[in-house]
């Protein structure tokens, strides 16, 4: 009776390793991306109540221009939401595929297995560039696993993607 009890004991212990092992360790997106998404909300805005002032002021009178302010509104409104959704963010490498999860009413896990990646894509715009950063897109034969990654740094986009393309050249050579 007491060899058993020895017996599960370790066996017990090694489970709970195991499962702990099994967890993904997840990783949130720089800040720079949350600063250039929130920029151009403020620029794009900061244009459309300009604008829209003038125009109100012009054509309709300066009482008028005052509905100018709305668009302020909702940029208090988008500021508060492109934190939201930049926090959702996160993805994880596991040992047989990446995890891209997000969305803050409606949350979204894409499970990409290495083995079906067919093309990992690094790019960057022209204002992602300017504020340093890339995204990562991920190609499978079904369109309805396509994932990006966006906002991220350039070095860490590379590496994932030279580990991406490494671990599915790996993957689809044992199928």
């Amino acid at each position: 009776m007491e060899t058993g009890s020895q017996e599960n004991a370790p066996h017990t212990g090694q489970t709970g390793a195991a499962s702990a092992e099994h967890e993904p360790v997840w990783t949130g997106l720089p800040p720079g991306l949350l600063r250039m998404r929130r920029l151009l909300l403020v620029v794009w805005l900061g244009l459309l109540t300009v604008g829209l002032a003038v125009l109100l002021g012009l054509l309709a009178g300066p009482a008028w221009a005052a509905f100018a302010l709305l668009p302020l509104a909702a940029g208090v409104w988008g500021w508060v939401m492109l934190g939201r959704n930049w926090r959702s963010w996160r993805y994880a490498e596991r040992a047989d595929d990446l995890l891209i999860s997000r969305g803050v009413l409606w949350r979204e896990e894409t499970v990409v297995p290495y083995g079906r990646m067919q093309l990992v894509e690094v790019t960057s715009g022209p204002v992602e560039r300017h504020f340093g950063l890339a995204s990562v897109q991920l190609h499978t034969a079904a369109a309805a696993t396509d994932a990006t990654i966006p906002g991220l740094d350039p070095a860490e986009a590379e590496r994932l993607r030279d580990r991406l393309t490494e671990l599915g050249e790996a993957r689809s050579a044992g199928l």
